[in-house]
């Protein structure tokens, strides 16, 4: 199953708002990032970057860059000593660990960053912004740990590796090598940066990690919430249910919108008309009659979600702030990620409900007291080879373990805040810990996904055995062929974890349009 390849234009930073898909488009490594090249866009980066040096030659004072950070802000720093001041924040904060963030994530961080410090009330200078362009355009990906942020100050610990990387220092993989980051700008012509006095809070100081997994999460979301859509679709289709529980007229009485686009999706795939249960049911079991009503949470989610994710990647989320056009230096606290950490906190629970619905529809499918006359597990053994095989047995505890996982980690992030530093920091947002966990319920929900898409290829095949007629409609039929053309049906028992890398790369490069995307 290869996805087409789509060339994607360019992403303009500072050309005004960037969306969640240019972050994504980026991430993949579909667009290239292209910073303005605009006069007045520049004059304005400039204008802070210069009003910071006037205020200096003044004896000015400024958090984090006259003064020590965090709880050390009472602490003078000498004339002298302020050019070092930069290199020594992303020295003491090289203390992440865990796994790195891979390639999509780490160039999702970088944009992010990028983009906040395009709205130009960061201080700093056009050479850092170019700097950070180059890092995308030649993929020089620093190693960032995903562990060891507290989502305020921002990303400090995770975002320390790219200040670092722009100065030469630390690792990078580049051209798929891990390397240091010194041969790595030297091999594509680009000198170490020395940061000018604020520009190490600039990179640092901000919700750039946070931001950057959230608008990976979103765009999985988003696909699962179709992809779970369809799913169901055939799963009625294959137990047999009851297609009028989708009626618009229905639907118009309790009229969320995300709800209602849900059960029109699902009238979209299936043949309205009679009851398709005959002497079975008058009403199917919630897991198949309330899609549209679980699903549908997610779905009515997604646009407050993409407005606080939105929001949050084109704002200016550091600290201090400089005002270029008055000339005033702002403190306060915008690189607390509450916003990100409350929309991942939700998703998360959003999803795993979607992962549990599909999980119990598989459990009805693989039942003979519930399928309407399957055989058991889905086996499509026939004969006297029937008895020794098992179907989808297995694959439906896994389905329970991915689920059950899932589950367990819907517990909000942000009620678990720590006071850290000195109790500087004393109510932090856990942004970047809420946005991890939803990517991990999002990948194991994509795995219950992939398993479903098996079951539902097994028990469209096999209901076609019990009646013909049984079907969905056009576009979801193409899907199904799809399906059949490259999962082969499960007679004899038969490890099915290629299958389902097959599938979870489908999934994750979303090889279906769905609903007219």
């Amino acid at each position: 199953m290869t996805q087409p390849h789509i060339e994607h234009p360019a992403v303009g930073f500072g050309r005004g708002p960037l969306t969640i898909e240019d972050i994504v488009a980026i991430a993949s490594h579909g667009a290239p990032a292209q910073l303005s090249t605009d006069a007045a866009f520049r004059a304005r980066i400039a204008r802070g970057a210069a009003y910071l040096d006037r205020l200096l030659e003044d004896d000015g004072v400024v958090y984090g860059v006259t003064t020590g950070y965090g709880d050390s802000c009472t602490v003078a720093i000498p004339r002298e000593l302020l050019g070092e001041l930069p290199h020594h924040l992303f020295a003491y904060h090289g203390c992440g660990l865990g796994r790195f963030l891979d390639a999509d994530e780490t160039r999702a961080v970088l944009a992010a960053r990028l983009a906040s410090l395009c709205v130009g009330m960061s201080g700093v200078s056009v050479a850092l912004l170019e700097g950070l362009e180059a890092l995308l355009q030649n993929d020089i990906l620093p190693l960032i740990p995903a562990e060891g942020s507290v989502g305020a100050s921002g990303d400090l610990t995770p975002l320390s590796y790219v200040a670092a990387v722009l100065c030469g220092e630390r690792e990078v993989m580049h051209r798929g090598v891990r390397r240091s980051a010194a041969e790595a700008l030297a091999e594509v012509g680009r000198a170490p940066l020395r940061l000018r006095p604020k520009e190490g809070l600039a990179i640092m100081n901000g919700t750039a990690v946070m931001t950057a997994l959230a608008c990976l999460a979103f765009d999985r979301a988003q696909y699962l919430s179709r992809l779970a859509t369809r799913l169901t679709a055939f799963n009625v289709v294959a137990n047999a249910g009851n297609a009028r529980h989708f009626d618009a007229t229905l639907f118009a009485a309790k009229p969320h919108p995300g709800q209602g686009r849900i059960a029109e999706r699902l009238r979209h795939d299936l043949y309205h008309g009679a009851q398709t249960n005959g002497d079975h049911r008058l009403q199917d079991r919630y897991s198949l009659r309330c899609a549209p009503h679980v699903i549908g949470v997610l779905e009515d989610a997604l646009p407050f979600m993409r407005q606080w994710i939105e929001t949050e990647l084109n704002s200016a989320n550091d600290n201090p702030l400089v005002d270029p056009e008055a000339e005033r230096i702002l403190h306060g606290g915008h690189f607390y990620g509450g916003h990100i950490a409350f929309a991942m906190d939700a998703m998360k629970n959003a999803v795993a409900n979607v992962a549990d619905l599909l999980d119990r529809q598989l459990a009805l499918l693989v039942d003979t007291r519930f399928n309407h006359g399957l055989p058991s597990n889905l086996s499509a053994a026939t004969g006297p080879r029937a008895p020794i095989n098992h179907g989808l047995k297995a694959l439906q505890i896994s389905v329970s373990a991915w689920t059950a996982e899932a589950l367990k980690l819907t517990m909000p992030a942000s009620v678990f805040s720590r006071s850290t530093e000195c109790h500087n920091q004393d109510k932090v947002s856990m942004g970047t810990i809420a946005a991890r966990d939803c990517l991990r319920v999002i990948e194991l929900s994509e795995q219950v996904a992939a398993a479903m898409l098996i079951a539902a290829r097994q028990a469209l095949h096999l209901r076609r055995r019990v009646t013909p007629e049984a079907g969905v409609t056009e576009e979801a039929a193409a899907m199904l062929v799809d399906l059949e053309a490259h999962i082969e049906l499960v007679e004899e028992d038969r490890a099915l974890d290629a299958d389902l890398r097959v599938l979870l790369a489908a999934i994750r490069t979303q090889r279906w349009r769905l609903y007219a995307e």
